[in-house]
Order: C-alpha cells, then sequence, then structure tokens
C-alpha cells in the first residue's frame, strides 16, 4: 500500500476540491472545513479524524467521488467516518445520526461540524427564517447524538 497522506496533503486536496465553494454567508467553504479540523483537534481528534475533517463534506458535495476515496491513501478509521459523515439526499436524520453513533470517531468530528455551523457569528449574517431553521436542525441532531453544550 502506498504511504498514507499527511495532513497537510489532505488539506490540499479538500481546498482544492471545495474551490469556488461557499457556505451559507458566502464565506469560502475552506474556512469550514479549517474550523471543523481544528474543533477535532481540540476535542482530542488524531490525525486520522483531523483527516476526516477536512474530507467530511467531500463525498456529500460532490466535489471527490466514492472511487477516489476508496482509493486514497487513507487510513480505514478516516474513510469509514467520511462515509458516516455522508448524509444521503433523502436520509432521514435519525438514519444518519445512527450511523454516526455506529462508526468510531464519526461522533467527534460530527461534534465539531455542528459546533462550527451552529457559531453564533456564523448565524448572525444569515436572514432570521435560515438562522432558526438552521439553530432547530442542528440542536436536533446534537440531541440525537448525545451532545451537550460543551461537546
Amino acid at each position: 500500500m502506498p504511504q498514507e497522506m499527511s495532513l497537510a496533503e489532505v488539506e490540499a486536496v479538500a481546498r482544492t476540491a471545495h474551490a469556488g465553494q461557499t457556505d451559507k454567508a458566502g464565506r469560502p467553504y475552506a474556512e469550514h472545513l479549517s474550523a471543523v479540523a481544528e474543533g477535532v483537534r481540540a476535542r482530542g481528534g488524531g490525525d486520522e479524524l483531523v483527516a476526516a475533517a477536512w474530507l467530511h463534506d467531500a463525498l456529500e458535495d460532490g466535489v471527490l467521488s466514492e472511487e477516489w476515496l476508496d482509493e486514497a491513501a487513507l487510513t480505514q478509521q478516516t474513510k469509514d467516518v467520511v462515509r458516516a459523515m455522508t448524509k444521503g439526499p433523502d436520509e432521514e436524520p435519525s438514519a444518519y445520526a445512527g450511523r454516526i453513533l455506529a462508526t468510531p470517531g464519526a461522533r467527534l468530528v460530527k461534534a465539531a461540524d455542528l459546533a462550527h455551523n451552529a457559531d453564533p457569528g456564523r448565524l448572525a449574517v444569515l436572514d432570521e427564517h435560515t438562522a432558526r431553521r438552521l439553530t432547530e436542525k442542528y440542536a436536533a441532531m446534537r440531541k440525537r447524538l448525545g451532545l451537550g453544550p460543551d461537546d
């Protein structure tokens, strides 16, 4: 097997794959990926989970393929977490949460993702209806995952 990708290589792939993409507030999407990666590290996640954080939206957003992930020089845990974090278009939130809970490390990455998504500074630039809808959505997922306010 080829040597595992370094975190710098994973970050570069993620930044390139998401180049030109913006979040709901119009900010470069890579800022979200970086914040989630930092959040994973701050929560005690190791390199495998930090790599998954950089890639957590790549399949769902269609910027990288399942085939790319299959062939990438990444650990099985990183691949498993990326797949667990990939919500299907019509997937029920309970099924999505169940897969995250069943995949070692995925809950920690999702906690970092939700924490950044629900950041008041990010939500403040959205219209009131969207901010409220997202706040409720993120709170419901935190509850499904058994995450407290400090997770």
